[in-house]
């Protein structure tokens, strides 16, 4: 056409040509490939599972290392005996007459109670052995055992009917803690020294799934675990049904009640206190059990309290109220 003679058509320059080019059929390929096998939760960094791994595996390397160390130690004790470190406990045991089987002392200790202990054993015929810092350190788990422990048989506990028994023999109305799924010696431990000190008669604990008479809980009981008995239930609700058919009232301890325990009713009556763990509180059986369950008021910012404290604060609850009841029948 006139006037279009110098214009082309559309060309496709060469080097843009599509089409199969040399060395293309590899492209693409490592996209499609896969990357293997998902870690396991355990192996991610970033995962809860590794932290929890690394806490096992460190766990693992400090009980193996316990380990070790109590094969180096000269203090062995035979399978079922226990220790009881710490001046204060140690002492109580003595006098609570409990079967010594061996005195381990750090040498050059100046301390009345220590001798005490140490006489007595002379008494009994039970070896007095000087042993080092160290090895009182890794036999009692690196407890405050303040350079004396003694060796005794495993803790013999009572049985539940010979304790309501005995309790009932007491003069005025008999009072019994018991502890729903307590797992801490700790808290046993303290709840034992507030059951001496606010004259409880003994303590109920259940066979599984809470902690027992052991060193620590020796410990922190500072004696008091020599003086007040504790038995053990198969089953702590038919422990408390016992309780009840002998003609004891079961008040247990929870923080969702709307009844607080200020000025308990059934305070001046044979009483069963119990208390359940921290968090979870009383078993649904435990607390159907209940004649009645109370809290004990506390501030909003705080969610709960332990098992001790709850127990030290209900016995105390308990005491004052049967010394305001007698001091009314007195006058």
């Amino acid at each position: 056409m006139a006037g279009n003679q110098g214009r082309r058509g559309a060309v496709r320059k060469p080097t843009t040509k599509k089409g199969a080019r040399v060395g293309t059929g590899g492209h693409g390929r490592k996209a499609l490939e896969g990357r293997g096998p998902t870690p396991k939760a355990e192996d991610r960094t970033y995962h809860p599972a590794h932290k929890r791994k690394v806490a096992r595996e460190k766990r693992a390397e400090q009980d193996a290392a316990i380990a070790r160390a109590r094969a180096k130690t000269s203090i062995r004790l035979p399978e079922g005996h226990e220790l009881i470190a710490g001046r204060n406990p140690v002492a109580e045991a003595v006098r609570a007459e409990v079967p010594v089987e061996r005195v381990f002392v750090i040498g050059n200790i100046a301390d009345d109670r220590v001798e005490e202990v140490v006489r007595a054993a002379a008494r009994t015929g039970a070896p007095v052995v000087e042993v080092t810092r160290r090895d009182l350190d890794v036999a009692s788990d690196g407890a405050a055992h303040q350079g004396v422990a003694i060796e005794v048989p495993a803790y013999q506990y009572a049985q539940v009917e010979d304790l309501i028994a005995d309790s009932m023999q007491q003069i005025g109305a008999p009072l019994l803690v018991a502890l729903d799924q307590v797992t801490d010696p700790h808290n046993l431990g303290a709840v034992l020294r507030s059951s001496g000190a606010f004259g409880a008669d003994g303590v109920i604990i259940p066979e599984r799934r809470s902690a027992g008479v052991t060193t620590a809980a020796w410990k922190v009981s500072a004696g008091a675990a020599a003086r007040v008995p504790v038995a053990r239930a198969t089953n702590l609700v038919r422990a408390l049904q016992e309780c009840k058919q002998a003609g004891f009232f079961v008040v247990g301890l929870d923080g969702g009640s709307d009844v607080p325990i200020r000025g308990l009713g059934l305070a001046a009556e044979p009483l069963v206190i119990v208390t359940g763990a921290e968090g979870t509180g009383l078993s649904r059986l435990v607390r159907e059990t209940c004649d009645q369950v109370v809290s004990i008021p506390i501030s909003s910012r705080v969610e709960s309290l332990n098992a001790a404290v709850a127990t030290g604060i209900a016995l105390y609850e308990v005491v004052s109220v049967r010394a305001g009841s007698q001091r009314a029948a007195a006058e």
